[in-house]
């Protein structure tokens, strides 16, 4: 049977952090003064008066480099729970995380072959 009291603690805990953010932002709106002119409408480079454009475009090598790095830290986040509890699981956990390590070097190794991560 399926009890809805046992879930209080986890309903209570969604309930209250979706209020707090909201209360933060409706406080901050309330509260924080208005003005408008040329010093809050430029941008902000360390108190140096900015020079040139804001907008600056980044060459794609710096988002694949960040792409492969997110790639990898997530991998690291799904091993680590799975070695720590490697002896508990069994062979066909680690035959999944063979599975799913192999299908990252085969991606890294593509991309690696199409130049997608040169410098030039």
């Amino acid at each position: 049977m399926f009890l809805l009291y046992e879930y209080d603690i986890f309903w209570a805990f969604l309930i209250i952090s979706s209020v707090i953010p909201i209360l933060a932002f409706l406080i901050s709106g309330v509260l924080a003064p208005i003005r408008k002119g040329p010093e809050k409408l430029s941008s902000y480079e360390s108190g140096i008066e900015p020079m040139g454009d804001a907008w600056l475009q980044f060459r794609i090598c710096y988002y694949m480099f960040a792409l492969v790095f997110v790639v990898f830290d997530v991998e690291t986040v799904f091993l680590y729970p799975w070695a720590m509890s490697f002896d508990v699981l069994g062979v066909s956990v680690f035959i999944e995380a063979l599975i799913f390590v192999l299908i990252l070097i085969v991606g890294s190794i593509y991309a690696w072959r199409k130049g997608a991560l040169e410098w030039s």
